[in-house]
Order: structure tokens, then C-alpha cells, then sequence
């Protein structure tokens, strides 16, 4: 079962991105790259990135 959590092993800032890539599979360089496109474009990837670091639990 798959589980939403921050990496630990795997981070830059607070491991969400690494986690997001982990839950779908995904390249950690992918998700990352698209989150700062979000941040820089648009504006609302920072804010989405805090609200999960809040909310997301750290894995084990």
C-alpha cells in the first residue's frame, strides 16, 4: 500500500517533492522541475509545497 509521505532520505528542503515522486512514480528531477515552474509562473506552488510540508508526515 502506497503511503503520501516526505522523504527523508531524499530531500533538498523538506523532502516533499521527493515524496510526491515516490507516491506516483515519478523522476524526483521531474517533480521538482515542475514544482518551481509553479512557483515561478504562477505563484501558487509555494504555497501548495508549504501546505503539504504541514501536512504530510515524514516516512519512517
Amino acid at each position: 500500500m502506497k503511503k503520501f509521505v516526505r522523504s527523508v532520505s531524499d530531500k533538498k528542503v523538506a523532502g516533499v517533492c521527493a515524496g510526491v515522486a515516490k507516491y506516483f512514480d515519478l523522476d524526483t528531477k521531474i517533480v521538482r522541475i515542475i514544482w518551481l515552474a509553479a512557483i515561478l509562473l504562477g505563484g501558487c506552488g509555494l504555497l501548495a509545497y508549504l501546505i503539504l510540508w504541514l501536512v504530510m508526515p515524514e516516512e519512517k
